[in-house]
């Protein structure tokens, strides 16, 4: 099989453009340099199948005949068939990619056909990067091509010396592998018609003395093209049906903006695809080039540097495999670099965030963009050590097991990147200026200095920000010249540069919402004797970074480090409700479960798993991995006292019951349940804000006992609103007022309503985007956000019952009846003046609307209203739906105590259950 890389007939404003220069050297290389540049921005650069560029003396020209057409009659092989127009694609196919240290030399080339041969899978596309170093062969091809370019635009003709050191490699290679035969005529005579091209292109960059991105792209490329060919030939005299695919024919990719990657036109591509199939067939092994491909100009262009990896998931994607395995020389991702701590351990699973992450901050991970193809279709990615295949290597996917054989996997890793410089810019003066932010990072950029990692106080009294050290004199010169006059006045006071830093981070998946992980962090590096000079989180929740001394680098990540990874308390788990919040709690549990084990000394046993209609009982712990299958397969009908005595009588000491439902059932037992020595948690909010008495009873039982009832995320979800509110009492603060918006819908529907917008078109949007319940009836009323403030008002010791709360419905009254939620949607516009009216009056009045939930503790009431606020006040500033508390207490009178941040969402609420869960263990002698 051609591998279409002899040099091409190529046009130019649809001429024959033929090389060929009789001109005197100086003018032929500003002729050659004019048409390099045409050609690079205008021309594909693959000739046509056996023309090729020719040098004679100073003559550079096309030759019509080849070395391969020579042999022609002697290694032809039989045309091949013509298939279905589409190409087949699924989960029969499994992707293999081998890295340049796999394919190092003749028996690694053999290792890696016999492990493609043995593997199972009913189709096999083999991506392969150029041959690496090999104590053998020192040469390594990519690096050896590279430095040819260079050589030739410098008009160095040592270039030729690198060329024949490739083609010994290769031939060598080629005879270790293939023999003597029709094989290695076939690979040889490629090689070598490649060869003289790359040669006569070269000597054509030396005439010019310089070369476009264009034509390098094209020399660099030819080391996959020999290794994929020798691959494909290899498995072919081992009677594997095989096809060499030269990824130029069916990548089709744009350059990013920033010129460091590439997009990949799916559309193209994919179709392309399916005109190769219909050349070659289907066969059981396809043996693609990696880092190779073509620009929608028909150019040829690589993925940039590391490029294979992305080849080998552009390709995954494109054949949607079932798996992609990246075959390299180490066991997989540690939790931290294995030569700075000896105790790190190779990872089972990460997700594609978290490898993003790591890889970010320097650890030896998969580029963030080679992920991206593999998630277009959640293919999993694995990262495997081809020389210890014993080893199962790490999985990099959307799913969020976290359930490792290494134990620890709430922090997945630490890594560090050395060498940074700490700029500060401070001043009085920046306090509340707005764009002050934005000219820094502005200046920063334009100094062409990356930023790192960002700090800035809610002051906004300084901002302080992280470069390599290498660019922090470049932005400070910049920051000072930019700000002279700043500085001068006053306003800024200082731009202070502190050098030898090292930013830290833990990567882990949803961290911020597992309470105290940055505490443990900062108590370790506290412990290690470590100061922190400035701490970065970011809200996705995926890392937590710190900057410290470069001194301390190594130390700081051993004390992180081994402080994550610890066993055991067990704790027996029964779930009432898996459903959406129960179902992702338990999904919480399973990803967490070997980490609280092994970290925590928390053995988390789910026992027990119950709705409405059935329930599943185990002695042992469920698997949760699938326990939504073994629910529907095994579970019997449901019996709330069997479930609770299952759990009373389990040989597991502590056990506890979750209550993930909004009924009314399962809270009238809590009393009965904690009598039997059953702890319980729940967001379920009936109990705490139902008849006084049943409160009263459980809360007396729960003072004079040893048992304990969390419920957190009956408020707030996962924010801190309880525990805020009772540290405040405990302390003997005096609460005077608790206001907050309580509901997310709601919070959502005032922070989008804007003067002529229609409420019922906000109320509409709201619900298409899933933010209210299925009739928005249920938010409107407002009787949720009074069972808030019931269960707050009693937290502070007011006596008080649901309906001593006054509502004010936003429902028109004549709609509260209608029978149907798409009838009161269809009415609702004819109510619109009205609030349109509230809204008008605010705006006149510079404030804007907020449904809010109210306890005055000094009036002994509470209520829940729509209220106006000044623009500048924190409810004023709420944005999309998230929950706003205020705690105006004695102690905080002038300025009320706020908790913000997301109040609804199973995520959310369930990481809230889950916090209660592991404060649960806490008490019951868990470490804290």
């Amino acid at each position: 099989m051609s591998c279409h890389t002899s040099t091409a007939k190529a046009t130019v404003s649809g001429r024959a453009f033929c090389p060929t220069f009789n001109a005197p050297i100086s003018k032929r290389a500003s002729v050659l340099s004019s048409r390099l540049s045409d050609l690079s921005s205008s021309v594909p650069l693959e000739p046509v199948l056996g023309a090729k560029l020719v040098q004679k003396g100073n003559k550079v020209s096309l030759s019509r005949k080849s070395r391969r057409e020579r042999v022609q009659a002697t290694i032809a092989e039989p045309p091949l068939e013509v298939t279905s127009e589409t190409f087949p694609r699924g989960g029969q196919w499994q992707v293999h990619k081998f890295g340049g240290t796999c394919v190092a030399a003749a028996e690694r080339i053999s290792e890696v056909a016999q492990l493609v041969a043995d593997d199972p899978a009913e189709q096999k596309l083999v991506v392969v990067s150029a041959m690496g170093s090999h104590p053998t062969s020192p040469v390594k091809v990519t690096d050896l091509l590279l430095n040819m370019v260079a050589k030739a635009s410098q008009q160095d003709q040592a270039f030729l010396i690198d060329l024949a050191a490739l083609q010994e490699k290769h031939v060598e290679t080629a005879k270790l592998l293939l023999g003597e035969g029709k094989e290695l005529n076939g690979f040889v005579s490629r090689l070598l018609d490649d060869i003289a091209n790359l040669k006569a292109m070269l000597h054509a960059i030396s005439i010019a003395g310089m070369v476009t991105d264009a034509f390098s792209d094209f020399v660099v490329g030819h080391g996959e093209l020999w290794c994929a060919q020798l691959l494909t030939a290899t498995l072919k005299k081992m009677g594997i049906s095989s096809a060499f695919m030269d990824t130029r024919e069916v990548l089709v990719v744009t350059p990013t903006s920033d010129g460091n990657s590439v997009d990949v036109d799916y559309e193209e591509s994919n179709a392309r695809l399916d005109r190769w199939g219909q050349k070659h067939g289907s066969p059981s092994v396809v043996v693609a080039t990696g880092f190779i491909a073509k620009n929608p100009a028909g150019q040829v262009t690589t993925l940039r540097r590391n490029g294979s990896d992305y080849s080998a998931t552009i390709m995954g994607a494109l054949v949607q495999s079932s798996n992609i395995i990246i075959w390299t020389d180490v066991n997989g991702v540690y939790s931290a670099d294995p030569r700075k701590v000896g105790e790190a351990v190779c990872l089972e699973s990460l997700s594609y965030h978290e490898a993003w992450e790591l890889s970010y901050f320097g650890a030896s991970v998969l580029h963030p963009r080679t992920t991206m193809p593999a998630m277009k279709y959640s293919i999993p990615i694995t990262i495997r050590n081809f020389f210890n295949r014993q080893a199962p290597g790490t999985v990099i996917s959307d799913v969020q097991t976290d359930v490792d054989r290494t134990g620890p996997v709430m922090v997945k890793g630490f890594a560090t990147i050395d060498n940074v410089a700490l700029i500060n810019v401070e001043g009085t003066g920046m306090v509340g200026v707005q764009g002050t932010a934005s000219a820094i990072f502005s200046t920063v950029r334009d100094a062409n200095a990356n930023v790192i990692m960002i700090s800035q106080a809610s002051s906004e009294h300084s901002v302080c920000f992280a470069v390599k050290q290498a660019e922090g004199d470049r932005a400070v010169n910049a920051l000072n010249a930019r700000f002279g006059e700043a500085i001068g006045a006053g306003r800024i006071s200082k731009v202070e540069k502190i050098d030898n830093c090292c930013v830290l981070a833990a990567v882990g998946h949803q961290m911020a919402s597992r309470k105290g992980v940055a505490a443990t962090m900062f108590s370790a590096l506290a412990k290690a004797n470590i100061n922190i000079r400035s701490i970065a989180q970011g809200c996705s929740e995926y890392n937590i970074t710190v900057l410290i001394d470069q001194k301390d680098s190594i130390r700081a990540l051993r004390a992180v480090h081994g402080r994550f990874y610890l066993a055991t308390l067990p704790l027996g788990v029964g779930i009432i409700g898996p459903g959406l919040i129960g179902g992702t709690f338990l999904d919480q549990i399973h990803a967490q479960i070997t980490e609280l084990r092994d970290e925590f000394d928390i053995d988390v046993r789910v026992l027990g798993i119950m709705s409405s209609s059935r329930m599943l009982l185990s002695d042992t712990a469920l698997d949760l991995s699938s326990w939504r299958e073994q629910f529907q397969e095994c579970g019997q009908a449901a019996d709330m006292g069997s479930f609770a005595d299952h759990l009373a009588g389990h040989y597991v000491p502590n056990s506890v019951i979750v209550d993930a439902t909004a009924s009314e059932v399962p809270a009238a037992h809590y009393l009965e349940w904690m009598q039997k020595g059953l702890h319980i948690i729940t967001p379920n909010k009936k109990l705490n804000s139902g008849p006084l008495q049943q409160y009263l009873a459980l809360r007396q039982f729960q003072r004079e006992s040893y048992i304990h009832y969390f419920y957190e995320a009956t408020v707030g979800a996962g924010l801190p609103v309880i525990a805020t509110l009772r540290h405040l009492v405990e302390t003997g603060d005096k609460i005077l007022r608790v206001e907050g918006i309580f509901s997310g819908t709601l919070s959502y529907i005032f922070n989008s309503l804007a003067p002529g917008m229609p409420f019922s078109d906000v109320v509409a949007q709201a619900k298409a985007l899933g933010f209210t319940e299925p009739d928005p009836r249920d938010d409107l009323a407002g009787m949720d956000v009074a069972r808030k403030v019931t269960i707050l008002a009693r937290e502070t010791g007011m006596m008080v019952e649901l309906g001593d709360v006054p509502v004010h419905s936003l429902v028109p009254e004549p709609l509260r009846d209608i029978a149907s939620a798409d009838e009161f949607m269809a009415a609702l516009p004819l109510y619109d003046a009205d609030m349109a009216a509230r809204l008008e009056e605010a705006s006149a009045a510079g404030e804007c609307l907020r449904f809010v939930g109210v306890v005055d503790c000094q009036e002994g009431s509470g209520s829940v209203e729509l209220r106006r606020y000044p623009l500048s006040h924190p409810f004023a500033q709420l944005q999309g739906s998230d929950n706003i508390i205020a705690f105006t207490t004695q102690r905080y009178k002038n300025q009320p105590l706020i908790v913000r941040g997301p109040g609804a969402g199973a995520e959310v609420t369930a990481g809230g259950v889950f916090s209660d869960l592991l404060r649960l263990a806490a008490y019951l002698g868990a470490p804290s």
